[in-house]
């Protein structure tokens, strides 16, 4: 589709009255806070409830699982019903659940306790993806607005991302250190509530198209549809799967490498991920500037060095600084990532089938993270290093196929439209 087209296909509405940071940044923030909190301080949480690196595996699966079943109809209701009323939605139902958890847990005995915080995994990963599928849809908006630009707006939202994963895993291992679960809860529930409040409405009803919102199979098909008709955009992606289950491992095992094998706090894993997503917002400022100057293949390229290198050194780390090091350069290099794939997606996909299309290639992107907690809840603590390793080569046979062809016509397109 050619850039005209795509300009002219119709768009999601706009928010009344708003610039970029009342009505879009701003409440992306929030949410994005509540949902770094809840995806780093629940594992914690088991952890610290258990001291089993299984169930701390077996929590990793439920917070993410669920949310490989909700993306079709996230993205089935945002075409449908508009991204600002879904986000609003997810927001204030996450606060309502996260409201009644923190009384329920100080009321119960050890192992109710456990079941209630696997299910409060479960249910907060399914409403985070709603929100995350509708603010996408909001962001992708403002890129096409943005034009050549796109790429800086895409950097801003991934640096908002990047801030919260700073703030919100620090914040969520200290209130768990020192208050305990309950404050965790009631923070993450008062994000929510505030993200919801501040959503701006929109102006136009979305547009409504019939044919494509009766079933979420229905919704699948296109979206699958539209992802095979972009191959540039399907091999970026395929590439970023496989590095995605490197970080999903990481992620996962960071409690158990942290905790039991360097002899660390809760609030030491919380600031690996600070410390990472720090790493993070500085190679987004930079990649930003980058973008303006080179191509995206080029700086693509670039971050998957950055990424696969440490990849493989973090399985032989054997101090805590070392290990915290690594995974900020990992973490940086992976920003970039994003940002090459957000910067080509919302160019590529057409504006009335993006909820559809961005709910399959997330999905895609996703499904590491449930098979990362699976592994780790029936692989020897021993055996974690090794595994990394060979996730390590995964991801760099991944990304050396994405950029070698993926990106190749995109950057063609980019540096005509830079002429």
């Amino acid at each position: 589709m050619s850039t005209k087209a795509r300009h002219a296909a119709p768009r999601h509405s706009r928010p009344v009255a708003y610039g970029r940071v009342r009505g879009i940044y701003l409440p992306r923030l929030t949410d994005a806070l509540a949902a770094s909190m809840a995806t780093y301080g629940i594992p914690l949480l088991v952890l610290g409830t258990t001291n089993s690196s299984s169930l701390t595996g077996v929590a990793f699966v439920l917070a993410w699982a669920p949310r490989l079943c909700t993306f079709t109809p996230a993205g089935m209701a945002v075409d449908r019903y508009g991204p600002a009323r879904v986000f609003r939605l997810a927001a204030a139902t996450r606060a309502l659940v996260t409201g009644l958890a923190a009384p329920a847990l100080a009321m119960t005995d050890e192992h109710t306790a456990l079941g209630l915080v696997m299910l409060l995994a479960a249910c907060a990963g399914c409403l985070t993806q709603f929100s995350y599928v509708a603010a996408e849809s909001v962001g992708a908006t403002a890129s096409r607005d943005a034009g050549d630009g796109a790429h800086r707006v895409q950097s801003v939202l991934l640096g908002i991302d990047q801030t919260a994963a700073l703030a919100g895993p620090a914040a969520g291992g200290l209130l768990l250190q020192w208050d305990g679960p309950s404050r965790m809860l009631a923070v993450i529930g008062g994000l929510s509530m505030l993200s919801a409040a501040i959503t701006p409405r929109m102006r136009h009803a979305p547009r409504h198209t019939p044919e494509a919102t009766t079933s979420p199979a229905h919704g699948w098909r296109t979206g699958w549809s539209t992802l095979r008709a972009l191959p540039a955009l399907a091999r970026l992606v395929a590439g970023l799967a496989l590095s995605n289950l490197a970080l999903a491992l990481l992620e996962a095992a960071t409690p158990v490498i942290v905790v039991q094998q360097l002899g660390r706090s809760s609030a030491s894993v919380g600031m690996v991920w600070s410390c990472a997503a720090a790493a993070s917002l500085l190679a987004v400022a930079a990649c930003r500037l980058m973008m303006d100057r080179w191509s995206l293949t080029t700086v693509g390229r670039c971050a998957a060095l950055l990424t696969g290198v440490p990849c493989f050194l973090i399985a032989h780390a054997d101090s805590y600084p070392a290990y915290l090091t690594l995974i900020a350069v990992f973490m940086a290099g992976d920003s970039v990532l994003a940002v090459v794939l957000r910067t080509l997606r919302s160019h590529l996909i057409p504006a009335e089938v993006f909820g559809s299309t961005l709910s399959v290639t997330v999905l895609l992107l996703l499904l590491p993270y449930p098979l990362a907690g699976a592994l780790m809840a029936v692989v020897d603590p021993a055996a974690i290093p090794t595994l990394i390793t060979v996730c390590a080569v995964l991801q760099c046979l991944g990304l050396a196929c994405a950029f070698t062809h993926g990106t190749r016509s995109r950057t063609h397109r980019g540096r005509h439209r830079r002429k």
